[in-house]
């Protein structure tokens, strides 16, 4: 009776905090400004600073997030803590830059104090915050505001839940909104995220293919196909004509080339290459995204794609190649 006393208990706080969250999202929904935030966007694209993100507590760490999120979407961004401003890293900040502040009740003390500092040097200031009345409401250009009309959440309703998951929400926003008025791409996504497999991912086909891969004539002897699958090591041969790409071989085709040549009493070592190759094999751009040229493998359910450059065969990717650069 207690576990089940305890379970119930759970699922009433874990539903509490699930309640405010969506509550003030949904308000968050309707009553949002895009004509605002449009404002902000405008000023940040037409100055040649950086975004500095700042906050208290826990709105200091949602606000380290919403930099990183900047910062890897195209916009230079990164955190000053508020106290440490007070005491020397202001100097940090350029008349260039901006500010977005995050503070739930808009009164944090370490923010309200830099206020005078920032608004004397002339630097814009926007803010995150549910309280557009107070100080850093007051002081901000831009206000991003949001409600709880079912509080925070929290069993004690002290703890911030529900606020710091608007404060997210709001820099999710402002980043996207930034990304999409600047065209920022997968490509330029990839030049910050080089490591790991989401980089690897967004890494162009060109820069994992093989350009030296094994290539034989249509009319290569089965002796010549073989020399070149071994010398080449991908398991397969490329079939061209005049820079063509005819068809590819696998080591497949010669297994069931050997089985048909038994079945019909013929000498294997007698066929050729276009007697032997698949044709019309599943080709892929170099300029293709590494995460493009995966679906299409799986999709096939292949484990190499020819590379082709303005449509003349180039090169080789392989599974392994996806594997190694953690793209599968």
């Amino acid at each position: 009776m207690k576990d089940e006393n305890e379970a119930a208990g759970s699922l009433e706080v874990g539903n509490a905090v699930l309640d405010a969250a969506q509550g003030a999202l949904r308000e968050l929904r309707e009553t949002w400004d895009p004509q605002v935030v449009d404002g902000w966007v405008r000023m940040v694209m037409g100055r040649s600073g950086r975004v500095v993100l700042t906050g208290m507590g826990k709105s200091g760490l949602v606000a380290q997030k919403i930099a990183a999120t900047l910062a890897s979407t195209g916009c230079p961004g990164f955190f000053l803590h508020p106290a440490e401003a007070l005491h020397g890293d202001l100097g940090m900040v350029t008349p260039e830059d901006s500010i977005l502040a995050l503070s739930n009740s808009g009164e944090s003390e370490e923010v309200v104090r830099l206020l005078p500092s920032l608004l004397r040097l002339g630097i814009p200031i926007a803010a995150i915050t549910a309280k557009p009345d107070s100080s850093l409401g007051q002081a901000a250009d831009w206000t991003f505001s949001y409600r709880l009309p079912e509080g925070e959440g929290c069993p004690l309703d002290l703890a911030p839940m529900a606020s710091t998951t608007l404060q997210l929400v709001w820099g999710d926003v402002l980043a996207s909104s930034l990304m999409a008025r600047k065209g920022f791409t997968r490509d330029l996504f990839a030049l910050n995220h080089p490591g790991g497999s989401l980089g690897a991912k967004l890494v162009k086909v060109e820069s994992l293919m093989h350009e030296s891969w094994p290539i034989v004539g249509p009319e290569a002897s089965l002796t010549k196909v073989l020399k070149a699958m071994t010398e080449g090591r991908l398991g397969m041969a490329g079939v061209l004509e005049g820079g063509t790409l005819s068809g590819v071989i696998t080591d497949g085709d010669l297994r069931r080339a050997l089985e048909k040549a038994e079945q019909d009493g013929r000498n294997p070592l007698e066929l050729s290459a276009s007697q032997v190759m698949t044709r019309n094999p599943a080709t892929i751009g170099d300029q293709a995204l590494a995460l493009e040229a995966a679906g299409l493998m799986e999709t096939r359910k292949i484990t190499f794609l020819v590379v082709t450059r303005k449509g003349i065969p180039c090169g080789v990717l392989h599974i392994h190649d996806l594997l190694a650069s953690k793209v599968l």
